[in-house]
């Protein structure tokens, strides 16, 4: 019979949990009798709700569960049959354990006992010295009640929190954010596809929490509509529902065991409560929360990770291996609806069966992030994309596509290239002749003027060349500024510059001997002409003109 001391120098039960068999017997009312555990050395974490003293034969019927049931072993039956009878009904009915005093009756447990308490999986404690029972009824009650008063208070500052967060209108990453404060256990949203829309870790990286989501998040399906623990690795579930339909799932994950607690279930279910009413408030529908809240992450690169990103987007549903990656972005123009667009995209994407993200980057700008198999050419799908975004918004709307990157982690760099040409597309900008957006190639020296047209620099370039010929052409009524235009056009070709000004060609001489002598320059130098040509251009780009 192998006999095994309870962990000595515990620290009493947490607050809020009940006390465990193991809190108990590391009690000093209990430690002094000296106690063994004889069978059921796995199961000290059982909670103890109540201390029942007995020397009844059928003490079972006075018992409702989880009780620490004490005795001296008195009315113990004789026979073996009696014992696992005896045994049998306290197991049915749910008893804690079974405290046995080795002083009056017996001095080794019997053998029929241990036999049935280990056949059955009832813990079974022996004392060796005399202890007195009242007294640990007393302490274990005390400690019981006192763990209860404090779970009571723990579950309304619980409620008080949730309440608030919905008060103040709180979004869903606010709510998912507190019950993984409040557990200390890291807590998912997700929808009925089992993509996990929000990720709130706690004690795990974003990798650990969502590595391999879809197939770890299906083996956890519990088999009803409640708040219940299940699967392989025991994560506690709770469902979500809207307008009385279920939507979604709140899983909380294990922290060293699966071991969750009544206060882990209340933060849970007021965790699906305050989501409900969340919903209400904030139409945007969730999945396009959670897509620009991972397309804001990887554009501008405030993700912990490399393979944090990668998890959050293989849980959202994105391929994040062996494919290519594109950029694009969309400005709806002054006035446009970018909400329509955004879920037009998503429709259109869906219909294609492309997966990508799509999401509000900041005001007024959507963002596209398209995963593509390595021969896929992403021309097809671009085009596809921005006539869906022209239908949707208005004609002004300028669509800029970055290139294609090999790893999601250097998405960046084509979001920054989408967003170089649509800072270097002017409103009204044609499209090309063969396409609906706009590339890196169209940025020709007016649009990288354009994209330029607020450094002081460029400004204090233009006005250095061009202030003087300016100033001349406001005090004396010429337009010697639109004659150099004409010239610098025609690549410095004078008759081709007359023809276009309406010109005789010894007119057009005379304007240009007196353009070089307000700029003392000399026109005939190919190094002034290009000066001036960029100046010009900079200066139509700053004035806001579009053609020349």
């Amino acid at each position: 019979m192998n006999q095994h001391p309870p962990t000595a120098g515990r620290d009493p039960a947490p607050a809020g949990r009940a006390p465990t068999l193991a809190d108990v017997l590391a009690l000093p009312v209990l430690a002094a009798g000296q106690p063994q555990v004889v069978t059921g050395l796995a199961q000290l974490d059982r909670p103890v709700r109540w201390v029942h003293i007995t020397e009844l034969t059928d003490p079972a019927s006075f018992l409702k569960g989880g009780e620490l049931v004490l005795t001296t072993g008195m009315p113990l039956p004789e026979d073996a049959a009696g014992v696992r009878r005896y045994v049998d009904e306290l197991t049915e009915v749910g008893a804690a354990a079974l405290v046995i005093e080795l002083v009056r009756r017996y001095h080794r447990p019997p053998d029929a006992l241990v036999q049935a308490c280990r056949a059955r999986g009832l813990p079974l404690v022996t004392l060796a010295r005399d202890v007195n029972f009242l007294e640990v009824t007393q302490v274990v009650h005390a400690l019981i009640l006192g763990s209860q008063a404090d779970a009571m208070r723990r579950t309304q500052r619980i409620h008080e929190a949730f309440t608030a967060l919905t008060l103040r209108g709180a979004g869903p990453e606010d709510v998912v954010r507190a019950a993984a404060e409040m557990s200390g256990r890291t807590v998912v949203l997700e929808n009925l596809v089992h993509q996990a829309l929000i990720c709130e870790p706690s004690g795990s990286t974003v990798e650990e929490a969502l590595g391999d989501w879809e197939r770890r998040s299906r083996a956890a399906e519990p088999g009803g509509d409640r708040t219940e623990v299940g699967g392989p690795e025991g994560w506690l579930t709770a469902p979500v529902s809207y307008q009385g339909e279920r939507w979604g799932r709140l899983a909380m994950l294990p922290a060293d065991g699966p071991v969750f607690g009544p206060e882990h279930v209340t933060v849970l279910e007021r965790t699906a409560m305050a989501l409900t009413v969340a919903r209400l408030i904030h139409s945007t529908p969730w999945e396009h929360t959670a897509h620009r809240t991972v397309l804001r992450e990887l554009a501008e690169q405030r993700h912990h990770s490399a393979e944090d990103v990668r998890a959050r987007c293989a849980a959202l549903g994105l391929p994040t291996e062996a494919g290519v990656f594109l950029a694009i972005l969309v400005d709806p123009g002054p006035g446009a609806e970018g909400t329509e667009a955004e879920t037009r995209l998503h429709r259109e994407l869906r219909s294609a069966g492309i997966p990508a993200l799509v999401g509000e980057l900041s005001p007024g700008r959507l963002g596209v992030l398209l995963a593509l198999r390595p021969a896929q050419p992403w021309r097809p799908v671009a085009e596809r994309l921005s006539r869906a975004a022209l239908v949707a918004l208005a004609p002004e709307a300028i669509i800029g596509v970055g290139s294609e990157v090999a790893d999601l982690a250097d998405s960046a760099r084509s979001f920054r290239e989408a967003a170089r040409v649509i800072e270097a597309t002017p409103p009204g900008q044609p499209l090309p002749a063969d396409r609906s957006f706009h590339e890196l190639p169209d940025i020709d020296l007016r649009r990288l003027l354009y994209a330029l047209r607020e450094d002081t620099r460029i400004q204090d370039f233009t006005e250095r060349r061009l202030s003087r010929l300016v100033d001349h052409d406001t005090r004396h009524g010429t337009d010697l500024l639109t004659t150099l235009g004409h010239y610098l056009d025609a690549a410095g070709n004078k008759t081709t510059a007359a023809r276009r000004g309406g010109l005789s060609r010894e007119t057009m001489y005379q304007r240009l001997r007196t353009i070089e002598r307000i700029l003392d320059t000399d026109l005939e130098s190919g190094d002034r002409r290009t000066e001036l040509h960029v100046a010009l251009t900079a200066l139509r780009v700053l004035r806001g003109g579009r053609g020349r």
